[in-house]
């Protein structure tokens, strides 16, 4: 008989932490933390292999769950001494979800269930608090009829505030036990008139509901948008967690909070975390009050910490923190509950953080001994080391300060206000920058967080949704900017006396929490000691070297600056385009005349050497890989009138020859026509200029610097052997031709991008004729899966979200197709010459899943945008670590 249930707690611990692909993260860390004897109220979990039954069969669960979960829950009766559904002693149950990875704010929980009109009376008699007992009766109505039954959580809160604004009720621990007896009459109304139901009475039929809700809540619009995001299989399924509960709200020897190890945003290592005094777990991360500081070193004038106002469970909770993190070797976020004084741990995880945060705590603890170095490198993730290098607000700027809230998650951004999730995204589709505003952020709002440039929120700690999930994103985040009143209805935000609309800009510090009006100067980040000492330690294990793809010098210096070891692309055409150079451009294409074309090339020719030079000195040495001109001509041509004007009066033409010229030389799929080699073999003179400047600067700067230069010299779009061989043959005597004018002797690799098919399948005769191979994955995706890049925004989407490809092959390498054919131009490439130099310069060369794939199919090198070196240099080392891992576990 397959076992669906594992029970924890009280001695009985059937899981374990590395189980938690069955048990989900929460029930695996549950049962380990019980095992070592924290102090885990008992309960059981329902494995993740239900979550996928459940979906297979139907929405029905296998015959034998539910006498697996009477037993299960008669044993957390009998750890108690209270019975489920009993009057007299009722066992009150949490049922909460749990993935084998976290997933903040996606799930749904539901607390206090089991409770009815009997069981209630049986609560109140139990704990001597009728006011209690009737609060956490409404609690669980609200959950249960929001979560369960589909009543809009609106219609509860609505009830709430206009009862307390009736009574002149500010806070709800204000409210008696008779009000909430009269809201809790009011709430099952809403059910059975939102609903079309009665709110179930029985405790039996409240657990399945709620059960099924969890598994049913695995498939909602905002779990799917966060396994979105974060790349998580829809097949994983969840676990359910079913647990005794213990109660925050019994009164003011009670609190509930949500703490870390150390500092999730600076990863300082300090204990870090918030709570609230007679409250229930969800208030803390609903933000619905501010929460205050654990330690007294965080406290601020008129705050209540917890060190102070629970002294023994605030000394049992430090206790607990060192236990964990030396444990589970990593910062741990805790949920807890303490009750008559007495401290519960709820859950247990490994704690999301900034990249900054990330990057100490690895750091930190392998200089403590907790880890080791190649831990550390592996602990970091490569992506998100994006998020440290976000732009901060310049010292130097005016600024004019609207208010402050808290700095929940690093950065600087600005952008124009809106005020739901929806307009956020369609302004941000329209490419405009944008902050989103709310009283307090949802679930329901991930998608719009996502599109913004940065979050704002009125309500809520360091730990909100708001700011948990903004950190995870790396977005910035000021959160409980309490002085800010928001009128979703007029569209505005208001502090004091000053209204700041729709539509205008405002500027989030989220270092600070400081709010500022318009849009402040930001400057480029700084980076840490910390960083560098990272990078070392991830250079000292990579194999893969990392160039980077940049043409201009502003790129390359911030390349060098991030560790990259020379240029993987430079791409010719980007320098035509500058406005001193684009005239010269267009009359070589649109020229009849011979000698006023060679007139154009010859003036371009300075231009090309000059910003050639440019990018050897910048790389000193390094190597240059520099793309000889591959676009077609069109591109280049002129399309406003007073463009043709200019060109027609340069060439001595009339605008009319201008255009005729223009409109022949348009292409129906340019994509794939007269442009690359071909383009180098029909206009032979194009190529040579560029050779001619690339040597003549290499030979220049070469002397400058008493150095070796290295130009490599790619020419794109190769299909044949024949076309490499000719474009080469070209190229060698340009070279020799320039080199006997100098009177000097260069070393140099002649080479070729591999970007269609039948290159990489012919790579074993196109390697006779190149020095090297560099993999054009961008051209080659759209070539194999014969789709645009441009236009496949309109249906790749719906191809991920349906399941049809697992991901976008733009941002991450198809394996099985494009990177079969890359494997195979490996392959093929170095039986020929085994000594061939490979490369990759696509946007794939930044993202750390290609980049393993990249490790593993034996490349030299990968190139990136300058802002993703620092990513592809983590990546890198993290490749090679998982390559000898496994090379050990087969040994």
């Amino acid at each position: 008989m397959t076992k669906w249930v594992y029970s924890f707690g009280d001695g009985l611990n059937e899981g374990r932490a590395d189980m938690r692909n069955l048990l989900g993260g929460k029930g695996a860390n549950l049962a380990e933390m019980a095992a070592n004897g924290l102090p885990v109220p008992p309960g059981f979990t329902i494995t993740t292999e239900v979550c996928s039954a459940f979906y297979e069969n139907g929405r029905k669960y296998p015959a034998e769950l539910e006498a697996q979960v009477a037993a299960a829950l008669q044993r957390v009766e009998q750890s108690m001494g209270l019975r489920f559904g009993d009057a007299d002693a009722p066992l009150l149950v949490s049922v909460r979800s749990g993935a084998r990875v976290s997933m903040p704010g996606m799930m749904d929980t539901v607390l206090n269930l089991g409770l009815n009109d009997e069981t209630v009376e049986g609560l109140a008699r139990s704990s001597g608090d009728a006011r209690f007992a009737w609060d956490s009766y409404r609690r669980f109505i609200q959950m249960y009829g929001s979560v369960v039954m589909g009543v809009p959580h609106h219609h509860f809160e609505d009830v709430l505030e206009q009862f307390k604004r009736a009574n002149r009720v500010e806070d709800d621990t204000a409210v008696t036990a008779d009000q909430w007896r009269a809201i809790v009459v009011d709430y099952r109304h809403i059910i059975s008139t939102h609903a079309g139901t009665e709110f179930p009475t029985s405790p039996h039929d409240q657990l399945w509901g709620a059960i099924g809700a969890v598994f049913g809540s695995w498939m909602n619009p905002r779990a799917n948008t966060y396994r979105k995001l974060h790349e998580i299989p829809a097949s994983w399924g969840t676990a359910v967690n079913v647990q005794s509960m213990v109660f925050g709200n019994m009164g003011n020897d009670c609190a509930t909070g949500v703490c870390f190890t150390r500092d999730p945003s600076t990863g300082e290592n300090i204990f870090y975390g918030e709570y609230l005094i007679n409250a229930q777990g969800e208030d803390v991360v609903a933000g619905i009050r501010t929460p205050q500081p654990m330690a007294c070193a965080r406290a601020e004038a008129g705050q209540h910490p917890m060190e102070t106002t629970l002294p023994e469970a605030y000394a049992e909770l430090l206790r607990v923190r060192s236990v964990l993190e030396t444990h589970y070797k990593d910062m741990q976020d805790i949920e807890f509950t303490v009750q008559r004084n007495v401290l519960y741990i709820l859950q247990t995880r490994n704690g999301k953080r900034t990249a900054a945060a990330a990057l100490k705590i690895a750091i930190d603890m392998a200089r403590e001994g907790l880890i080791t170095q190649e831990e550390a490198i592996q602990r970091v993730p490569a992506a998100s080391l994006d998020q440290l290098l976000h732009p901060t607000l310049d010292p130097k700027a005016e600024r004019v300060q609207l208010t402050r809230g808290l700095p929940a998650s690093p950065g600087a951004a600005a952008g124009a206000v809106v005020f739901t999730a929806e307009e956020c995204e369609a302004r941000a589709a329209k490419g405009e920058d944008v902050i989103l505003v709310r009283i307090e952020t949802s679930p329901e709002d991930v998608h719009g967080m996502h599109a913004a440039r940065g979050v704002l929120t009125t309500r809520g700690g360091m730990t909100s949704h708001a700011a948990v999930v903004a950190r995870g994103m790396g977005r910035v985040c000021v959160a409980g900017a309490g002085s800010i009143h928001v009128d979703y209805a007029a569209g505005t935000m208001t502090v004091g006396s000053h209204t700041v609309a729709q539509g205008e800009w405002i500027t989030l510090d989220g270092g600070t929490g400081a709010v500022y009006l318009g849009r402040v100067p930001t400057i480029e980040p700084t980076l840490s000691d910390d960083f560098n000492t990272l990078m070392g330690w991830a250079d000292a294990v990579r194999r893969l070297g990392v160039r980077v793809n940049a043409e201009t010098p502003d790129d390359a210096r911030t390349a060098r600056r991030f560790g990259a070891e020379g240029i993987g692309l430079a791409r010719t055409e980007h320098m035509f385009f500058g406005p001193d150079r684009i005239g010269f451009v267009r009359q070589m294409i649109i020229a009849d005349d011979e000698s006023v074309r060679q007139k154009a090339i010859a003036a371009l020719l300075p231009f090309q050497r000059d910003d050639f030079a440019s990018l050897f000195r910048i790389m000193a040495g390094l190597p240059v890989t520099v793309r000889l001109l591959d676009p077609p001509l069109h591109e280049f041509l002129p399309h406003a009138e007073a463009e043709m004007a200019e060109v027609a009066q340069a060439l001595g033409k009339s605008v009319d020859d201008v255009r005729t010229r223009c409109a022949a030389l348009a292409e129906t799929n340019p994509m794939l026509g007269h442009r690359g080699c071909r383009l180098g073999l029909t206009s032979p003179e194009i190529y040579a200029m560029q050779v001619r400047a690339l040597i003549q600067a290499a030979v220049m700067v070469e002397k400058e610097l008493g150095k070796p230069i290295r130009p490599e010299i790619m020419i794109p779009l190769v299909a044949t052997q024949a076309e490499l061989a000719t474009t080469r043959r070209a190229a060698e005597d340009e070279i020799a031709r320039v080199l006997k004018e100098e009177g000097t002797n260069l070393n140099y690799d002649i080479g070729t991008m591999i970007e269609l098919p039948r290159a990489a399948l012919q790579a074993d005769k196109i390697a006779e004729y190149a020095d090297f191979f560099s993999f054009g994955t961008n051209d080659l995706t759209q070539t194999t899966f014969g789709l645009s890049r441009d236009d496949a925004g309109s249906f790749l989407p719906y191809y991920v979200d349906h399941g049809l490809l697992p991901r976008d092959p733009f941002v991450s390498i198809d394996r099985d197709g494009v990177g079969a054919l890359v494997r195979l131009g490996v392959e093929r490439g170095r039986q020929t010459c085994p000594d061939l130099k490979l490369g990759i310069c696509g946007e794939h060369g930044g993202d750390p899943d290609s980049i393993a794939f990249f490790d593993e199919v034996g490349l030299d090198y990968v190139s990136c945008s300058p802002f993703r070196v620092p990513v592809a240099r983590l990546a890198a080392a993290q490749a090679a670590l998982a390559t000898r891992q496994k090379a050990g576990q087969a040994a």
